[in-house]
């Protein structure tokens, strides 16, 4: 395809382009064809991870926004692996709650979370590239979902428990593998090659179009934004070196610990990559599990 058609990914441009309420729409789409539903972003939240540095790029959220309803919209892109991911993820809706609710204040004043993880990498085994999980309680007898009592303005209203509690959706770019059909499809695959239908009329897509086109990048935007690309690439060169090696391993000492020694090699040259980028060793042990110690010690 033409240079001219192709457009910024979405990992750099969240954490470059995506922050400016001008570009809120492009957001926008993405959350509406996600949930289902039409979604408007008020505001950005502060967390940790809201900077312009790029040599931080495993933040644990990208984006925290509030939509129009009040909810708490995090969003949030993995490039690499990272051991406890899920416990990551709770944690992180956990902490959004705990965030923007003040002492003293009513439980009624809790927001709903939803949490997005666009994951470049490989987590688990399963046949969709999108997964949804939501808390219900369901009789164990009966099946039927639990619906609890609630005061609204006066009134008792019944809820279902997932219209509280947090929900979570994993997006898993690289198992998406096919023609696109809806609008979700198109969005799955602007986020992995970051093309885009000339004729899309897809929420957000049409937004990409006009302000993510790589060649009306600056510059010093354009040379920043290779470098980032380059990194993946020789990332992904490292793991998929890594996997090969493990399996070539596995078959003269045993499928299972030689795929355990490949991915083992696979962290440590991660870690060291990182390292020669300027990554803290902090960073490089809370993404890799590997010891500080021996971060430093590795040349």
């Amino acid at each position: 395809m033409n240079e001219d058609n192709l457009y910024i990914r979405f990992d750099w441009a969240i954490k470059h382009i995506l922050r400016d309420k001008a570009n809120f729409d492009i957001l926008e789409g993405l959350i509406s064809v996600l949930l289902g539903e039409e979604v408007k972003i008020e505001e950005l939240l502060e967390s940790e991870s809201n900077q312009d540095n790029d040599r931080d790029k495993f933040n644990r959220v990208d984006i925290k926004a509030k939509n129009s309803k009040g909810h708490i919209i995090i969003v949030e892109v993995q490039l690499t692996r990272q051991l406890y991911y899920l416990e990551r993820i709770l944690f992180g809706a956990c902490k959004a709650i705990t965030e923007h609710i003040n002492i003293g204040d009513k439980y009624d004043q809790v927001k709903k979370v939803y949490s997005i993880s666009i994951l470049y990498c490989d987590y688990g085994q399963g046949d969709d590239y999108v997964y949804h999980g939501e808390t219900v309680f369901k009789g164990i007898h009966t099946g039927n979902d639990l619906l609890v009592n609630m005061k609204e303005q006066g009134v008792i209203v019944p809820h279902l428990p997932r219209e509280v509690f947090p929900e979570y959706y994993l997006v898993r770019v690289n198992a998406y593998d096919k023609i696109p059909e809806n609008p979700l499809d198109e969005w799955l695959t602007y986020l992995k090659t970051g093309k885009i239908k000339e004729d899309t009329r897809t929420p957000g897509l049409q937004q990409v179009r006009e302000k993510l086109r790589i060649l009306a990048m600056t510059p010093q935007q354009r040379r920043d934004y290779d470098e980032h690309m380059d990194n993946i690439m020789v990332q992904n060169d490292v793991l998929e070196t890594a996997r090969d090696e493990g399996r070539a391993e596995g078959r003269a000492e045993g499928l299972e610990e030689g795929l355990a020694k490949g991915r083992a090699s696979a962290i440590v040259e991660v870690a060291l990559n990182m390292k020669r980028q300027g990554f803290s060793a902090e960073a490089i042990s809370r993404i890799t599990g590997i010891a500080e110690a021996e971060i430093l010690a590795l040349e």
